[in-house]
């Protein structure tokens, strides 16, 4: 396995990590090289066409292919495109402005990524009690398949990122979206194409692997 073009990052903090060269980001020629090089797409360079039915059902059928402990399908998605995405904007400003009285929307309402984005998958983490199966292996669940979302969505050409925020968090937004007190939100997934006219892309810092990784021994006294 070759290494990739990088460059070398330390972080404000001072953890060492990299960058990749945005030429190799999001290799599709094979599933490790894709894997190596997968990256979100940033916020401003989403837009449109969205998904066609098509590319939908993919997205959905990797969705659902996760790590799944009892067979709970402790998830569920709820997607916003066309006029109810438009309606859920609407919606999401008021209880903005109800939020935050006499403040302009702003990047933190997220208000502009519903009215550019052609299509959003809610994901709902759904834990429900087990006597084997914890809740927190319910919520990784989720969690692997809103990465699922991101990755297949990217695979086939589109471009998503996967962003919570106050939204995850909202009581009215919660209801507006049909959940009840027992549902979480994993997330919102925001889907469609990379506008033309937004930059390449670029990594962020990535830590080395080795950093963040030990091989265990037994101890002395074992």
């Amino acid at each position: 396995m070759k290494d990739l073009p990088r460059k070398e990052i330390i972080s404000k903090r001072g953890r060492k990590g990299f960058e990749l060269a945005p030429e190799v980001l999001n290799d599709t020629s094979s599933i490790p090289a894709f894997l190596r090089t997968r990256r979100s797409a940033e916020p401003a360079a989403i837009g449109m066409p969205g998904p066609d039915d098509a590319q939908l059902a993919l997205i959905m059928e990797a969705a659902t292919r996760v790590p799944d402990h009892g067979k709970m399908e402790p998830w569920r998605f709820i997607i916003l495109r066309g006029g109810a995405r438009l309606n859920f904007a609407a919606l999401l400003k008021a209880r903005w402005r109800q939020l935050n009285p006499g403040q302009e929307l702003d990047k933190r309402s997220q208000h502009d990524l519903f009215l550019r984005t052609p299509l959003i998958i809610a994901v709902v983490s759904r834990a429900r009690p087990h006597v084997k199966i914890p809740a927190w292996e319910q919520h990784l669940s989720a969690g692997a398949a809103c990465m699922n979302i991101v990755t297949m969505a990217t695979a086939i050409g589109l471009a998503a990122q996967w962003r919570s925020g106050w939204l995850a968090e909202d009581a009215r937004i919660m209801e507006i979206l049909g959940l009840d007190e027992a549902d979480t939100l994993a997330g919102f997934i925001f889907i469609g194409s990379r506008n033309p006219d937004a930059p390449p892309p670029e990594d962020r810092r990535r830590p080395y692997w080795r950093d963040v990784t030990r091989f265990w021994k037994a101890p002395d006294d074992a």
